[in-house]
């Protein structure tokens, strides 16, 4: 879920958008599909960390000016397909907190099978990424 000035700006959404999305992702959970879902809080709570040349490492603290960029929540849910995936991305609730313009972003994971054999991948697996 993108973020905007209203989720930056730390205004929480109330119980009618609550209820929506909490129904939304009790209806994934009953299908088998829903892993993961949760409201962030805002960038003025977080920090990046930037990494340059030479291994240099920056600390850069919140919040962040571009909402465009930033994330306020994340679903992940586990489907079979692009379609699938796309079937349940077109029902879910508008997140804006006002109800008017809001958006969401859809992303894959990688599978460990994308990057091919190797003794990395191999050690992933061993310890349980990419499942």
């Amino acid at each position: 879920v993108k973020a905007t000035k209203d989720s930056e700006a730390g205004k929480m959404p109330g119980e009618a958008l609550i209820s929506e999305m909490v129904g939304f992702h009790e209806e994934m959970a009953k299908a088998g599909v829903l892993v993961d879902g949760s409201g962030l809080h805002p960038s003025s709570k977080g920090w990046r960390i930037k990494y340059g040349k030479g291994g240099k490492r920056t600390f850069v603290d919140g919040p962040f000016a571009e909402t465009k960029e930033l994330v306020a929540g994340y679903t992940i849910i586990d489907v079979k397909s692009r379609e699938e995936a796309l079937a349940w991305s077109k029902r879910f609730p508008n997140p804006s907190i006002d109800g008017g313009e809001g958006e969401i972003e859809v992303r894959q994971y990688f599978d460990l099978e994308d990057f091919g054999e190797s003794p990395s991948v191999e050690k992933a697996r061993k310890i349980g990424l990419g499942q």
